[in-house]
């Protein structure tokens, strides 16, 4: 509706708004770096979300306001077309970009940067059963979980609850982490493996996967497979608005390693998170990334997590902010990126998770990545018949 009217040219139309954002119409080709990202490994990205055989393929046009599902449809049918040297006028020709403007509190709109985290594929220690140095069970999803879309309710829920509980032919709120912790789901879920700690438990579900490397040599993948749906709480700000550790130079390495050094205030904290994850056994290609949301493998920093209440899987973005490096510094990140997954803490339209790989160095960036970036979001322009690729 609006972006079609505004692909058009119709340029007296209410601007375009995604959420609370204004979305303002720019030059994809003259965004700064542009010209230097290496675009090929972007539409391989993007490909990947297209694919037909992904499980969640269904999901690529189900969050987008606004933009017509069948417009995406068709960039993604003419992506496969695309030679490895024609991905820079494939983005160009397909899309039109528009700078994603936050709001402010005295106009409808300024030019502050958005936000930009960074998350990973920890690799952790475990074992099929309980020992005494792995005692705490990643759970399996249970029977009576319901997941609830990006912006579906249900009568009698709070709208805010991302699933719920089914009781016969009623939905309740599902418990919460401490709930969990003391046993409330009983036989409706079994461990899938067990970690060392509390704290190893809650990294692999903030990250919402990892690889867990058993005695015998062996490593399995735990997937993403579902949470409670009740909201998410920082552990690592609750350690700082605590005033156990300062924010400035706090690392997963350092609040990690604090929790374990007092596990008494841990466990507290830990439970103030209310949100629980819940995993399956992924037995997909290990050199590959995890799957996202979008049921398509993660590509180490081509893939984005958004607030899927506003935006559609497979989206492009164009970040501009920076990526900073383990040693100290950091370098320039201005490139494309595909929308392919999401995450409790992802809200808003200017709110990115940047995945960075699996292991302890990508573990290390996403822990020193929380700094402003500007999002640009690549809108699929109308299909017109016989348009070329």
């Amino acid at each position: 509706m609006l972006l079609a009217g505004l692909l058009a040219g119709q340029a007296e139309a209410a601007p375009l708004r995604v959420g609370d954002a204004v979305l303002e119409p720019v030059a994809l080709d003259a965004l700064p770096g542009f010209g230097d990202d290496d675009l090929t490994a972007a539409l391989a990205a993007f490909r990947a979300t297209c694919r037909p055989d992904q499980p969640q393929a269904p999901v690529l046009a189900e969050a987008a306001p606004d933009a017509p599902r069948q417009d995406l449809a068709a960039a993604c049918a003419a992506a496969a077309a695309v030679p490895s040297e024609g991905a820079r006028e494939f983005f160009l020709r397909r899309f039109a970009a528009y700078r994603v403007l936050r709001p402010a509190r005295e106009t409808p709109a300024e030019r502050r940067a958005g936000f930009l985290t960074g998350y990973f594929e920890p690799e952790l220690d475990g074992s099929p059963v309980p020992t005494p140095d792995f005692t705490v069970p990643a759970l399996a999803r249970p029977d009576d979980l319901v997941s609830l879309e990006p912006g579906e309710t249900r009568p009698g829920l709070d709208p805010s609850l991302r699933a719920a509980r089914r009781e016969g032919d009623a939905l309740t709120p599902y418990p919460d982490r401490a709930a969990i912790e003391d046993g409330a789901l009983g036989p409706r879920t079994r461990p899938l493996v067990w970690l060392r700690d509390a704290v190893d438990l809650l990294v692999l579900q903030v990250q919402g996967s990892g690889r867990v490397r058993l005695p015998d040599g062996r490593s399995v993948r735990l997937a993403y497979d579902g949470r409670n749906g009740l909201p998410y709480t920082s552990v690592a700000r609750l350690i700082v608005t605590s005033g156990h550790l300062p924010l400035e130079g706090l690392t997963l390495e350092r609040w990690t390693g604090w929790l374990r050094a007092h596990p008494a205030i841990a466990r507290d904290l830990i439970r103030r998170n209310a949100s629980y994850i819940f995993f399956r056994l992924d037995d997909g290609a290990p050199e590959t990334g995890p799957r996202g949301a979008a049921g398509a493998p993660l590509t180490a920093g081509r893939s984005l997590a958004v607030d899927a209440t506003l935006w559609r899987y497979g989206l492009p973005f164009w970040l501009d902010g920076a990526l900073p490096e383990p040693e100290g510094g950091s370098v320039p990140l201005r490139r494309l990126v595909i929308a392919q997954d999401t995450g409790s803490a992802i809200v808003g339209p200017a709110r990115g998770d940047l995945y960075l790989g699996t292991g302890a160095r990508a573990g290390a960036t996403a822990g020193l990545l929380r700094d402003p970036a500007r999002f640009v979001v690549l809108l699929p322009k109308p299909d017109a018949p016989g348009a070329a690729p």
